[in-house]
């Protein structure tokens, strides 16, 4: 297979103002995003903010000690015979829960932007800006942005360094010898400006007085700037070929080029100290091999043959997600659902989403870019027991809504939600199916085994039905429902009984012995509830999708995400059916798409899960730079693009038990010609 291109016909190509659709450079641990002159000269344009985020760029507005959970009030819940507290109630102590919920919070590391002047020295007009022409070199991972300001031509080239902080920019123009361009950085406040996530995702440029930042040192091509927010800082180094560094405001500074040559470059590197220095031309040099080195590795698919009006876009929207998920996924911690292009839900990660964005790395061999957010839950894992233990359960309960420190977030609805529990497990087995060693499975023992001692003590023994049952209390994935009657969602009871067979597995590899009681619990769980042929969201919930077709239809994903051995395939195919006649498709979410592909390519439904995949819906929207489109306010998503590489790569190479016929997710009509390398199996 030509990789090369098949990845470089789908370079996002932008020739005018994409006000959803920034472009972002990253890798992994650091990402930047920016407008059409390759830096984040036009914010206000843009309905997206721009990011400069990374993995250790964290806040606490005050420090990390002006609240903790002892602060805020809980809600009890009646749990078989005994009260269960949950923090949910913000009443009372409002300003507490609120503070709690925002903090820590991902910091907005600063804003780097051209300035362009006229003959007058005035800044120019964005309608001074013509001929405006981008193309993000997928392969070398490298960005060209080109246009014209006042008649001059200008010419950019922006990488980021795969390993280091860096963001390094080549500039070409006869402005810089006219003394018409420059290049500022700008800091923002740091503190959450709205107790709503939503209203809270660009940063503050006000209150100067919130943060300081000092210009440590400054020679002739270099300067190293030192950045303080109550108790947290780091460091900005600005390193450049030629020219002038001033501080022009308060928390603004100025790279005036020298007016010698018509071109200069410069870096600036973040760190939370220390910031390294690699000169320009090994950051583009590094990038080009790093990103070729990811394009040749791992798993390719190549649809170019298929003859589906279809096919183009989704070969599309499969590179871009790759691309995207490496940047904005693929780092130390689990990521948030924008990545580092803003902030969503106060830059904190959900759980129950890890699974969402990283679950495809293994199946499309690159386990190695999830171990490194796995590693995460093993320094959490006292937090985890520390929580189990609160609420009165054995083992370790994994939180909801989280910062890098691993606490739980108070919410209306994070406490009470179940179904990350075994998604740590179930990542660690695709990742030692991909590259299986007694040393992985030593190595993430604890969080596997903890994890099914909650899982067993949470689950009830109910006398009458002769079987285990969840909740309530509890929320399931389809949020919509009540916490207080919530009880035997499909999805999650299908889930426990998968994750307590891993842990099962598990102890047999490591012989070990087992606890009994997981597979008792296993192989004891309740049948999923069901009436009029269809699947419930849960027992108590006897509407058949007549009032509660809205939000996830996750009954599905007890066949499709997992193998379904408690499901019955005819009355989930009779309830994806009716999901797909009935369903709120714009209440649903990026994910829900391909988590309904993946159903119905298990039921042997192909057509369906094609159609589904590509669904003409406002949230399963491809941006032009491959962000899945939700809403206003939440226009990048990635669990989205996490799931449709989940559900591609299960189409085509299958899942553990399926046919051994070529592609059982795509139809057979002759349409859809694929060809594909180095896939490997769902579980």
């Amino acid at each position: 297979m030509n990789r090369k291109d098949i990845v470089s016909r789908h370079n996002p190509t932008i020739t005018k103002i994409e006000s959803l659709s920034p472009l972002s450079i990253g890798n992994g641990e650091f990402g930047f995003s920016f407008d059409f002159t390759g830096l984040q000269t036009f914010p206000e344009m843009y309905k997206t903010p721009f990011g400069t985020q990374t993995n250790w760029g964290w806040h606490y507005t005050g420090g990390p000690d002006v609240y903790s959970k002892q602060d805020i009030a809980y809600q009890s819940f009646e749990t078989y015979g005994r009260k269960v507290d949950y923090p949910m109630k913000p009443e009372d102590k409002e300003t507490a829960y609120h503070w709690l919920r925002q903090n820590p919070h991902r910091l907005q590391l600063g804003r780097i932007s051209f300035r362009f002047l006229n003959k007058d020295g005035e800044s120019v007009d964005l309608n001074d800006i013509t001929e405006m022409s981008q193309e993000m070199d997928l392969w070398t991972g490298i960005v060209e942005s080109n246009f014209v300001v006042e008649g001059v031509s200008v010419q950019v080239r922006t990488a980021c360094h795969p390993e280091h902080d860096i963001i390094a920019v080549k500039v070409l123009s006869r402005l810089i010898e006219e003394k018409r361009l420059q290049v500022f950085t700008l800091f923002p406040a740091p503190d959450v400006t709205h107790n709503n996530w939503a209203k809270a995702t660009h940063p503050s440029w006000e209150q100067d007085d919130r943060h300081s930042t000092e210009m440590i040192s400054l020679s002739e091509k270099a300067a190293l700037l030192k950045r303080e927010l109550d108790e947290d800082h780091y460091d900005v180094r600005w390193d450049w070929s030629s020219g002038t560094f001033t501080q022009t405001k308060t928390h603004e500074f100025t790279l005036e080029a020298d007016s010698q040559s018509n071109q200069f470059e410069f870096a600036v590197s973040f760190a939370a100290q220390e910031p390294s220095f690699i000169n320009v031309e090994d950051v583009f040099n590094d990038s080009r091999m790093y990103w070729k080195s990811f394009w040749m590795n791992g798993a390719a698919v190549d649809f170019s043959e298929s003859t589906d009006s279809r096919a183009f876009e989704l070969e599309r929207r499969i590179v871009l997600s790759q691309y995207l998920s490496a940047i904005h996924s693929g780092g130390s911690f689990p990521p948030q659902e924008t990545g580092y292009m803003y902030n969503s839900w106060f830059g904190k990660f959900h759980l129950e989403m890890h699974w969402w964005h990283s679950a495809h790395f293994p199946v499309w061999g690159r386990e190695d870019k999830l171990e490194k957010s796995l590693e995460w839950y093993r320094t959490i894992l006292p937090l985890a027991r520390e929580l189990a233990t609160s609420q009165g359960y054995s083992g370790a309960r994994w939180p909801k809504m989280v910062g890098m420190d691993g606490k739980q977030s108070p919410s209306p609805v994070a406490p009470g939600l179940i179904w990350q529990q075994p998604h740590p497990m179930t990542l660690a087995e695709l990742c030692y199916q991909a590259n299986q060693s007694d040393a992985f499975l030593s190595r993430f023992k604890d969080i596997v085994f903890e994890a099914a001692d909650f899982m067993v003590s949470y689950a009830h023994w109910d006398e009458e039905k002769g079987a285990y049952i969840l909740g309530p209390p509890l929320i399931p994935a389809q949020e919509c429902h009540h916490m207080n009657d919530s009880l035997n969602p499909p999805y999650e009871l299908e889930y426990w009984k998968y994750g307590l067979e891993i842990a099962i597995k598990w102890a047999e590899r490591l012989n070990v012995k087992a606890d009994p009681m997981w597979s008792k619990v296993a192989n004891s769980m309740a049948k999923p509830p069901q009436a009029n042929g269809v699947y419930l969201a849960h027992e108590n919930c006897l509407t058949t999708f007549t009032e509660k077709n809205h939000d996830h239809p996750s009954m599905l994903g007890a066949l499709g995400i997992l193998p379904g051995t408690l499901v019955d395939p005819e009355i989930m195919r009779n309830t994806l059916n009716k999901v797909k006649e009935v369903w709120d498709w714009e209440s649903a979410w990026g994910w829900d798409f391909p988590m309904c592909a993946m159903t119905a390519a298990r039921l042997g439904e192909r057509e369906m899960a094609i159609d589904f995949l590509l669904m003409d819906a406002t949230k399963n929207t491809y941006l032009p730079s491959g962000h899945n489109y939700q809403r206003p306010g939440l226009t990048a998503y990635l669990p989205g693009n996490g799931g449709l590489l989940t559900a591609v790569a299960m189409m085509i190479c299958g899942w553990k038990g399926s046919s051994k016929e070529n592609c059982p997710g795509f139809p057979v009509d002759g349409r859809w010609i694929v060809k594909w390398e180095g896939l490997r199996a769902l579980l």
